[in-house]
């Protein structure tokens, strides 16, 4: 699953994690999402290593870490060969439209499940759509957004109207 990069493997990662391993909860796995989405670094693999540490400390982080890369490595260094000599045939552009359709359902797959797990009230339903209309209209970079998020989600914490309380 290296076609779509971290986004297309959110809900691989979902299943496997969550629902198959039971190595983190849902809640957990947005909280990583979250935060490997702020991170630098391609998000599937940034949780993949905060949920290897979770597990078996430093090692786990590691090893889960080159779990997730060595097998698109391997399959880039293949294909980097390979797509120069081909990239023009036609059944090879078609190979790459369908692909594209099908990443684009991969994200929306993990978009939806990001969406059940996250807005929860009215409260994250309107930051949702605060930062959603914000980020269509404004070149803002998107650690702006997580910036104010975090600060919105401070002030109503303290405030005794965080999540869930209204």
């Amino acid at each position: 699953m290296t076609f779509g990069g971290g986004y297309a493997m959110l809900p691989i990662l979902q299943r496997e994690v969550v629902e198959n391993k039971k190595w983190a909860t849902e809640e957990e796995l947005t909280d990583y999402f979250a935060i490997g989405q702020c991170t630098p670094g391609v998000i599937a693999v940034n949780t993949a290593t905060f949920i290897g540490q979770k597990n078996c400390g430093i090692i786990g982080g590691i090893i889960a870490t080159i779990g997730v890369v060595f097998p698109s490595l391997v399959i880039i260094i293949i294909l980097a060969g390979l797509i120069t000599n081909f990239a023009n045939l036609a059944i090879v552009k078609n190979a790459f439209a369908g692909i594209r359709v099908c990443v684009c359902v991969l994200i929306f797959n993990a978009i939806c499940k990001l969406w059940k797990s996250s807005v929860k009230d009215r409260l994250t339903l309107c930051i949702f759509l605060a930062v959603t209309v914000a980020s269509c209209f404004l070149n803002i970079s998107p650690a702006i957004f997580v910036l104010v998020t975090v600060g919105i989600g401070i002030v109503l914490e303290l405030l005794g109207k965080g999540v869930n309380k209204t």
